[in-house]
């Protein structure tokens, strides 16, 4: 197939993702590198500006641009054949998707608290980020975006809930994560068996910020599970890994695997309904109790979207592989997302 076009950048953890599942896939792309500067590319414009933005042939073979790097996946799936990275089991593709989302909506949370929260984080940031996009500028032109990226971002916490109340939530999640996470990826060495699936990609994603770029995270990471940070950096290109190498069969999953399901029904979900609740009420921000302690932070509309869209893989379930997904989840407080409110 031809070239796939996309514009992105090092800094962005869902860039990353999508450009390590391209190489396993051994789809052939071409990366733009985005700039914070005006971007004078003579390709489409998506409706909303994030990274990476995918540049696809419309039915008319216009390139149309498209983000959201998980119906991205899925589109992919149809474009290219072979080295798929959904299992082909029904039920052990609705706990990937399941933890997809997490990587992606819970997890960056963490990464962008980090990033934009404490000093040596920022200025990291502020000082590497503007140069991606701008390699050959002169100092002078480097200097101003500094402090353009560094406001910009800060003043953005409020997107992932990052504030002083939720900070020691969103650390002590992250701790445990690389705990369960550490113990998990032992038995694969990828997250449902021998090949990596979406979910894999979306934790390395964020990984690769969390784990090799801002150092607060990345000393408590390289203190806490040096495993976890051999592992990202053996995702960056899995395209070695055998053609025919395989998945968990269901009833052989370790139990390493409900852990890190229960620590994503401990704060993901808990966020993720108190969140539904204040859009669907309008309400001017979300309050609730995750992990025994406050979370406030604004309403997000996008994460309720992921709720209903998670719902919608859930009912799209059979009988028999319904009935095994809530049996794996009954008691990691995942369940209560399927869980018709009371009237």
């Amino acid at each position: 197939m031809d070239r796939i076009k996309l514009s992105g950048a090092p800094g962005s953890p869902y860039t990353r993702k999508m450009l390590a599942l391209l190489r396993y896939r051994h789809i052939p792309y071409e990366l733009i590198i985005r700039s914070f500067r005006n971007d004078s590319s003579d390709l489409p414009k998506a409706k909303v500006q994030l990274a990476p933005t995918f540049y696809f042939p419309d039915a008319h073979g216009e390139l149309e641009a498209v983000v959201d790097s998980t119906p991205i996946i899925r589109q992919l799936e149809d474009m290219a054949f072979g080295r798929s990275v959904i299992p082909s089991d029904a039920a052990l593709a609705f706990i990937d998707y399941l933890l997809e989302d997490y990587a992606d909506e819970w997890l960056t949370k963490a990464m962008f608290h980090y990033r934009w929260y404490y000093g040596d984080d920022i200025h990291r940031a502020g000082e590497i980020l503007p140069r991606w996009g701008m390699l050959t500028a002169p100092e002078e032109q480097i200097a101003p975006m500094k402090d353009y990226i560094r406001d910009r971002q800060i003043g953005r916490l409020y997107v992932v809930g990052s504030n002083d109340t939720t900070a020691p939530v969103i650390e002590d999640s992250y701790k445990r994560f690389l705990d369960c996470f550490d113990v998990h990826i032992r038995n694969g060495p990828f997250v449902l068996g021998q090949r990596p699936s979406a979910s894999d990609f979306a934790f390395f994603g964020q990984l690769t910020q969390l784990t090799a770029f801002d150092p607060t995270p990345m000393a408590e990471t390289l203190l806490r599970s040096p495993q976890v940070f051999a592992w990202v950096m053996y995702m960056e290109d899995t395209t070695g890994v055998p053609d025919d190498a395989s998945w968990f069969d269901r009833d052989d999953l370790p139990d390493t695997l409900r852990p890190l399901l229960a620590e994503v029904g401990r704060v993901h979900v808990p966020a993720l309904l108190a969140n539904a609740r204040a859009v669907d009420e309008g309400a001017a921000e979300v309050r609730t109790e995750i992990d025994g302690r406050t979370w406030l932070q604004e309403p997000f509309p996008y994460q309720a979207k992921c709720l209903q869209w998670l719902r919608q893989e859930y009912v799209r379930l059979d009988g028999d592989d319904r009935s095994f997904v809530d049996h794996l989840l009954d008691g990691t407080g995942c369940e209560a997302l399927f869980v018709k409110p009371a009237a």
